[in-house]
């Protein structure tokens, strides 16, 4: 049986057809990975789950990054947040999906001569491969005058800023969640001064009990703030999406 999947393009309703879904539910046909000598059954699994996901093969199909590109299209055609000339700050931007989402929804790369222009810049503290129509900024996003040079680069509030960012892992759950929290709220806190009135914050967060004091402070500064699992999220990964709409000015 054939599984679809609903998406927005250019502004337009597209169906997307992952194929061979019967196959990535049949064990028998499974691409199957023996463990190696030297690699950890983590890193064995880590495959195994790469090689059989349908989202890692359309984001192959489809030119994306990363499956990555598919959470930020979901939140997109769920709440509308990236608009034709909007401008947008993609902190944490390697290894580039949701960049590349934002150009295509914003016409930062002019795809759509007849359309306002939008501007994309990603944020990484690794440089990445180009993409067409974003500006790529090699910064630690906590350094204490990472606004200061922001400001020099850009003179002016922006529309949307999104997060992806995520901690490396430390295998300790309450560890590991406490740290993405605090890059939640730092990154809420440096939207809290670049967006536009009327503007979106969205981040990833992972449940575990501290996020809730995060949307208690952005209940304060958006008119709305939900919680939301895109279906491309791994159902056995904690993680979700704060998504904070239509920001006011104090």
């Amino acid at each position: 049986m054939k599984k679809k999947y609903s998406l927005k393009k250019n502004n337009q309703k597209i169906s997307v057809l992952v194929k061979k879904t019967k196959k990535n539910t049949d064990r028998s046909l499974k691409v199957n990975i023996k463990t190696a000598k030297g690699r950890k059954l983590s890193s064995t699994n880590w495959l195994r789950r790469q090689l059989n996901d349908p989202y890692v093969k359309l984001a192959k199909e489809k030119g994306y990054r990363s499956r990555a590109a598919f959470k930020l299209l979901e939140i997109n055609e769920k709440f509308n947040i990236l608009k034709f000339g909007d401008s947008v700050i993609d902190l944490g931007c390697a290894p580039g999906g949701w960049l590349q989402v934002a150009v295509e929804k914003t016409n930062a790369n002019l795809d759509q001569l007849n359309k306002k222009k939008g501007r994309v810049i990603g944020i990484d503290l690794k440089p990445i491969l180009s993409v067409n129509g974003a500006e790529i900024l090699v910064l630690d996003f906590l350094e204490t005058n990472f606004e200061e040079k922001i400001g020099e680069i850009l003179n002016y509030k922006v529309d949307n800023v999104l997060s992806d960012m995520a901690s490396n892992s430390t295998g300790h759950k309450k560890s590991d969640h406490l740290r993405i929290m605090a890059l939640c709220e730092s990154a809420a806190f440096f939207a809290f001064n670049i967006l536009n009135e009327g503007g979106n914050f969205v981040s990833k967060v992972l449940a575990g009990g501290a996020e809730m004091e995060l949307q208690n402070i952005l209940k304060k500064k958006f008119d709305k703030v939900i919680n939301f699992k895109p279906k491309s999220s791994r159902s056995d990964s904690s993680e979700k999406y704060v998504v904070a709409l239509n920001f006011k000015k104090d």
